[in-house]
C-alpha cells in the first residue's frame, strides 16, 4: 500500500469508529453524514483487504487486524496533530478561540468567576461555553474536540485521557443551627434515621456516599433528590433534613457543620483533557491558569 495513494482523513474515521463502535454516532462526532461514514469504511476496507469492524448488537467490533493497528493509526494521528500546534505561536492577547468546559454548577461557581477575571486582563479574545456532559460521555466528547476540558471525577480509564488532579475535599453534615434533634455531632444511628437532601447531576444512581454505606450494610432515607447545588442548603435551612456535602459548602452557608459520622473517600476533582490537545499552546496556557487557580485555594 503506498502512503499517497490513500486519503489521510480515512485514519480519523477509523479511529472515531473504534472509539463510538457505532456509524451514526460517528457521523454526528465527525460532522458528516452516515453515508459519508460508510463510504470512508468501505474504501478503508479496500484498502486493508479486511472487514476491520463487524456489525454486531454491541455494536461495531473491530476485528484482529483492527485491533493490531489502531495503536499505531493513534500515534500517527497524534504526531501529526502536535506538529500542526507545535507549529503555532501562542499569543494570549490575540487569541481568538472559544473553549468549551464541562463542570457542574458548584465547581462552576467555584472557577469561573476568577477564570473569567484572568481571561478579561490576559486573553481577552478567549470565551468560554460551560455545560454539564455525562461523565459516560466524557471521553467521546474530549476525542471529538466538542469539548476542551472537563473537570470532574476520574471515570473511564483511557491512555488517550490525560488529567491533572485539582483538590481533594472531605464530606461533612450540613444541618440548620437550630435543629432540634442534634448539637456538636451525630452518630451513626442518627444520621441513618434522619431524612437526607442528596444533590447529584444524574436522575438515578448511587453517589459516593450511597455506594458506601451499602458496602457497610446501610440505607439511608433520601426525601429529596435534586440538580441543584444552591437550592439544597436553602431546603436544609428551614427543615430538620440534612445535606452531606463537600466542607467547602459550609462557608458559603449559615448551615451547621458536623463530622461525618462514617469515614468516606474524599471528592477527587481532576482537570481532564484529551491526549490530542495536550500540546495544544493555548489549552496549555488555560489550564495552567485552572491549575493555578486550585493551588491557591488549596493553599
Amino acid at each position: 500500500m503506498r502512503l499517497n495513494r490513500v486519503d489521510l482523513n480515512l485514519f480519523v474515521v477509523l479511529d472515531t469508529i473504534y472509539t463510538e463502535r457505532n456509524l451514526t454516532r460517528t457521523a454526528d462526532v465527525l460532522c458528516v453524514t452516515q453515508p459519508t461514514v460508510s463510504n470512508a469504511l468501505a474504501r478503508l476496507r479496500k484498502t486493508f483487504n479486511d472487514e476491520l469492524f463487524v456489525r454486531t448488537p454491541k455494536g461495531m467490533v473491530p476485528t484482529p487486524l483492527t485491533e493490531n493497528i489502531i495503536g499505531r493509526v493513534r500515534e500517527s494521528l497524534q504526531m501529526l496533530e502536535t506538529s500542526v500546534l507545535e507549529g503555532d505561536v501562542f499569543d494570549p492577547q490575540s487569541c481568538d478561540r472559544l473553549f468549551q468546559l464541562s463542570m457542574n454548577d458548584d465547581t462552576a461557581a467555584t472557577l469561573l468567576p476568577d477564570l473569567m477575571e484572568t481571561l478579561g486582563r490576559e486573553a481577552p479574545g478567549i470565551s468560554v461555553q460551560n455545560y454539564l456532559v455525562r461523565r459516560r460521555e466524557l471521553f467521546s466528547a474530549l476525542a471529538s474536540g466538542q469539548l476542551d476540558l472537563a473537570i470532574d471525577v476520574i471515570g473511564r480509564a483511557d491512555p488517550q485521557l490525560c488529567h491533572e488532579p485539582l483538590f481533594k475535599e472531605r464530606y461533612v453534615c450540613l444541618v440548620r443551627p437550630d435543629h432540634p434533634d442534634l448539637g456538636d455531632s451525630i452518630s451513626m444511628e442518627q444520621y441513618l434515621a434522619m431524612g437526607h437532601v442528596h444533590v447529584s447531576s444524574r436522575p438515578s444512581g448511587l453517589g459516593i456516599v450511597d455506594a458506601e454505606l451499602n458496602r457497610l450494610g446501610y440505607q439511608r432515607d433520601i426525601r429529596l433528590r435534586m440538580q441543584n447545588h444552591y437550592t439544597a442548603p436553602e431546603v436544609v435551612g428551614r427543615t430538620d433534613l440534612l445535606l452531606t456535602a463537600p466542607s467547602h459548602w459550609a462557608r458559603r452557608t449559615q448551615l451547621k457543620a458536623l463530622e461525618m459520622p462514617l469515614v468516606l473517600p474524599g471528592l477527587q476533582l481532576n482537570l481532564i483533557w484529551h491526549r490530542s490537545a495536550d500540546n495544544d499552546q493555548a489549552s496549555r496556557w488555560i489550564r495552567e491558569k485552572i491549575m493555578a487557580f486550585y493551588q491557591q485555594i488549596r493553599g
